[in-house]
């Protein structure tokens, strides 16, 4: 099977392997190589001698950085429909993976943020390593946790997803597993004898079986700060407006709260709300789908207010890091504006 030079695509063994290959933009997604890895994915799935998937990243730095945000910025901008496209059909692929016949193996080796989190966390073998720094860092770019995050995340023990969706910062191997969006943790080295034992297997093995397998080679990920910190992420968090959370934070001791605090103070106060709203949208969801079609329709908005812009410009363009967000602060957020990303985009993702 042949992909683009940025996914390679083969057989294995019993195993279907992609490879995402953008190593100068640690792996990050564009739209063809969403469209490789989603006819890659249905090409498996009909092979009865393909037994499990496994995606990687190429080279030693990433698994996936995220998706293409100087596109979404330039579609945005130049009033195209490449972002809406990218957005629709990342969403799909999010959707398949978590309901993929097969064994998806993703190695989550190196840094696996934003979309990189959608390729990976929905997949229903998830393996992190020692090298693991996964983040939804959406709100200091001016946008929100999306590719499904907002049904991931309130699924996480307690608050933690809150904590991760508000103030972006990275985590590792053991709050990975402990906020429930990794399974196992792999000593890096020993990934390419985890996938050469995978691609062994027979074809009639099962998903058990591939558990069995890959626990047999999981190590201890260490301690996670996340749980350690899980009665003030608990505490301070389960608040339902951002303005209490903030208040909450600074009346906690120690260094994780005055972090989380200053953190969650940089970015933009539109996004910070926006998230906390679709969070507990997401926690009293009943399905990804559902969802997935409340991101989309939030995406779309995104592109028609100015804080996206400043932050990929600070971020990625300019790199000044010095983004300044079109509301100085909340109370400039009101509830109104926050209402008009919840409209549903049409036509819909999915088939009612």
């Amino acid at each position: 099977m042949q992909g683009i030079d940025q996914v390679i695509v083969e057989r294995q063994g019993s195993a279907g392997l992609i490879r995402l290959n953008r190593q100068q933009a640690l792996n990050s997604l564009t739209l063809p190589m969403i469209r490789v890895m989603a006819a890659a994915l249905e090409e498996f799935a009909a092979d009865a001698a393909v037994a499990s998937v496994i995606v990687r990243g190429e080279g030693e730095r990433a698994f996936c950085a995220g998706g293409d945000i100087r596109l979404l910025h330039e579609s945005g901008k130049s009033g195209s429909a490449k972002a809406e496209a990218f957005w629709r059909e990342e969403f799909h692929l999010n959707h398949a993976i978590a309901n993929y016949p097969k064994p998806y193996v993703a190695l989550m080796d190196g840094i696996t943020m934003g979309g990189g989190v959608g390729l990976s966390s929905h997949g229903s073998h998830r393996v992190v390593t020692e090298r693991t720094r996964l983040a939804m860092p959406e709100t200091g770019i001016g946008y929100f946790p999306d590719v499904g995050a907002t049904w991931l995340l309130p699924r996480a023990p307690g608050e933690a997803g809150t904590w991760m969706g508000l103030t972006g910062l990275s985590i590792n191997a053991a709050d990975a597993i402990h906020a429930r969006l990794a399974d196992h943790c792999v000593a890096s080295t020993d990934l390419t004898a985890m996938i050469e034992a995978i691609t062994a297997l027979p074809t009639s093995a099962s998903g058990a079986d591939l558990h069995e397998l890959i626990a047999r080679m999981s190590m201890q990920p260490g301690p996670s700060r996340l749980a350690a910190e899980s009665m003030v992420i608990d505490r301070a968090l389960a608040h339902d407006t951002v303005e209490e959370i903030l208040k909450a934070l600074s009346a906690e001791e120690g260094e994780f709260a005055a972090e989380a605090l200053q953190t969650i103070g940089t970015r933009s106060p539109t996004s910070l709300k926006l998230t906390l709203r679709l969070l507990r949208a997401g926690r009293a969801s009943r399905t990804l789908a559902a969802c997935l079609q409340r991101e989309l329709g939030a995406c779309l908005r995104v592109l028609s207010v100015p804080d996206f812009y400043e932050g990929v410009r600070a971020a990625v363009i300019d790199k000044d890091r010095n983004p300044k967000w079109s509301s100085a602060s909340l109370a400039d957020v009101d509830d109104a504006s926050i209402d008009r990303f919840f409209v549903e985009a049409k036509p819909p993702l999915f088939a009612s």
